[in-house]
């Protein structure tokens, strides 16, 4: 398990939170952990997608989309609060996230 530092978990909100006000055209400071991302942004899972492999390829996770997919079925990521948390245990536990409360 990858350990999650308190700078990675400054980094990776910053990412998320700059990556949906540049995707959905929104200023960063109408952003907060309760915005949700399909009713207020007019988001979609592709974004989460998009997001996903942006923080795969700078912090090198190895992590197949399909699993994140079994893990959002049981653990839906609606807010970007949601989006946040689901991010750090992508980045803690890589294709292990599918085990997690197993």
């Amino acid at each position: 398990m990858r350990e999650l530092t308190p700078q990675i978990k400054d980094e990776l909100r910053n990412i998320i939170f700059e990556f949906f006000a540049e995707e959905c055209e929104v200023e960063l400071s109408s952003l907060s952990d309760e915005t949700n991302i399909t009713d207020d942004l007019d988001g979609d899972s592709l974004l989460f997608v998009e997001l996903i492999e942006i923080i795969k390829k700078k912090y090198d996770l190895n992590i197949q989309l399909q699993t994140i997919g079994k893990y959002l079925l049981k653990n839906p990521a609606e807010t970007i609060a949601q989006v946040v948390d689901t991010t750090y245990l992508i980045y803690q536990h890589e294709n292990e996230i599918v085990n997690l409360g197993a």
